[in-house]
């Protein structure tokens, strides 16, 4: 894609709205520095300096899709606790609506702590609960995202495996979506893996593609088999497989493959990345853009937060010099 191609498309999406489904998350991070080994055990002491707070998961994809110029429609479930306030309030923080995103008592919400010295990401504490909603709370969930798909033009489906997108949620929100005749994209992880049929974009990566076909991928050979394999399986329009240093491919309906290198100039962090490129992919695709063209829009997005500490999003101005640069590379 051209810086021009761009700009051209980055006019038509100010009014797009999204709806985003999925596993929401706080991503909380405390940084500092380490002088000394605890007398204790062999570890090293943190002397905290600052703590911050980002919207993450599926959250992450909805900040994506506001920051890149279209408006947002989250959809998902939270504890009743601090964290849940604080999602609300970094949501709020950016004039997000949060009429969606439902408090359930008896869970937690998703926190993803890191513990950063300088430069170098000690460690992260996960606390999260992963099992299936009930089935009350699937009434409540799909009921929702009826309500909330009004006049919205794509769907993103963020499956973070932490008990929000069952079977049968899964089944009736996709056929809700069918209706409407918009694109739909998911990002996948490991349940529920070919539950996803009949979706525009399904975009697993590499990992998750080897784990779940019963495929050697030995070569590229392999892959590409595995890729299109995948494609028939779901009956899907695409499958997008994104590969890290090597880029991304595209499988589509009819038989071809569309690779295309990574754009990433300097990589820093790859948290979030996976989000950057699902909202930048369905935006173009909600615009009315090819597979190809959104697939590269995706690629420069995502080179972009590769280059930023942490779970990051990246701005229609920024992918065009972003773009301007790696043309000029």
């Amino acid at each position: 894609m051209s810086s021009h191609g761009l700009e051209t498309l980055l006019k038509s999406i100010s009014s797009k709205r999204i709806l985003v489904i999925g596993d929401l998350m706080l991503d909380q991070y405390q940084h500092g520095k380490v002088n000394r080994i605890s007398p204790e055990a062999p570890v090293p002491i943190l002397e905290m300096i600052s703590e911050e707070y980002r919207l993450g998961g599926a959250a992450n994809a909805v900040l994506n899709v506001k920051t890149m110029g279209c408006i947002p429609i989250p959809l998902g479930i939270c504890g009743n606790d601090a964290s849940y306030q604080k999602i609300i309030e970094l949501l709020n923080e950016e004039n997000i609506i949060t009429d969606g995103i439902i408090s359930v008592p008896d869970r937690i919400t998703t926190v993803k702590t890191r513990i950063v010295a300088g430069q170098q990401h000690v460690v992260r504490i996960d606390k999260e609960q992963r099992d299936a909603i009930t089935t009350e709370m699937e009434d409540v969930v799909i009921s929702k995202f009826k309500e909330l798909i009004t006049n919205c033009d794509a769907v993103i489906i963020e499956d973070y495996n932490k008990g929000l997108l069952t079977a049968r949620v899964i089944e009736s929100i996709l056929e809700i979506a069918r209706e409407k005749a918009i694109p739909i994209t998911v990002d996948p992880k490991y349940n529920n893996f070919f539950a996803y049929k009949n979706v525009t974009v399904f975009k697993p990566n590499f990992k998750e593609l080897k784990d779940n076909m019963a495929l050697p991928i030995k070569s590229d050979a392999d892959f590409i088999q595995a890729g299109h394999t995948l494609r028939e399986k779901l009956d899907a329009d695409n499958v997008m497989v994104t590969r890290g240093e090597k880029g991304l491919s595209v499988f589509k309906s009819d038989g071809s493959t569309h690779s295309i290198p990574t754009y990433a100039i300097d990589v820093f962090d790859v948290s979030g990345a996976g989000d950057t490129v699902i909202s930048a992919l369905t935006i173009a695709l909600a615009c009315g853009s090819r597979i190809e063209t959104a697939a590269e829009l995706a690629n420069y997005a995502a080179g972009i937060v590769c280059g930023k500490a942490g779970t990051s999003t990246t701005k229609p101005s920024e992918i065009l010099e972003y773009i301007k640069r790696y043309e000029d590379s």
